[in-house]
């Protein structure tokens, strides 16, 4: 018999690896080029950064606590899951993913790196794409999942 490595399994294993790997980038990754330009210091680059991570973080746990505990890191609907509209989940699919997304780019600013907002916009893009597929599985798990998609954002609350 054949055995599949982990990282590919049918779950979406991969996906978190890379996950992971991106949220190790933006958090230690390198801020700038040697040599190369830094986000200035300016008193509202820095309160804009903090507004963002708090929010971020909020939403992010928020999103977590209304989970409980069905959570999975992977992608595909475990066994027990059920299709949650309520708290975070009506105005984000994903406030998991938004919280995360919104978290990196208010380091950004906070890190001074140009290269961390990036970074950002590479979290940002990974999430979209990851998204794709987790909500073929949710729409294959949950019949009600195409209308609460067309009511409800994906990743940045009220816009996309």
């Amino acid at each position: 018999m054949l055995r599949i490595p982990w990282w590919r399994g049918a779950r979406g294993e991969w996906y978190v690896v890379a996950q992971l790997a991106l949220f190790a980038l933006v958090a230690f990754g390198p801020r700038t080029w040697p040599g190369g330009p830094r986000i200035p210091e300016a008193f509202g680059l820095r309160a804009t950064g903090i507004v963002l991570m708090a929010a971020g973080f909020l939403l992010m746990v928020a999103g977590i606590l209304k989970i409980g505990a069905k959570l999975t890191a992977l992608p595909r609907p475990a066994e027990e899951a059920t299709l949650v509209e309520s708290g975070p989940y009506r105005i984000v699919r994903h406030p998991m993913y938004a919280g995360a997304i919104l978290m990196a780019f208010g380091w950004a600013p906070l890190s001074g790196g140009w290269l961390t907002l990036g970074y950002a916009a590479i979290l940002f893009v990974f999430f979209d794409l990851k998204t794709r597929r987790e909500e073929r599985w949710l729409c294959e798990r949950f019949p009600d999942y195409p209308a609460y998609r067309e009511r409800v954002r994906k990743l940045i609350p009220f816009i996309y």
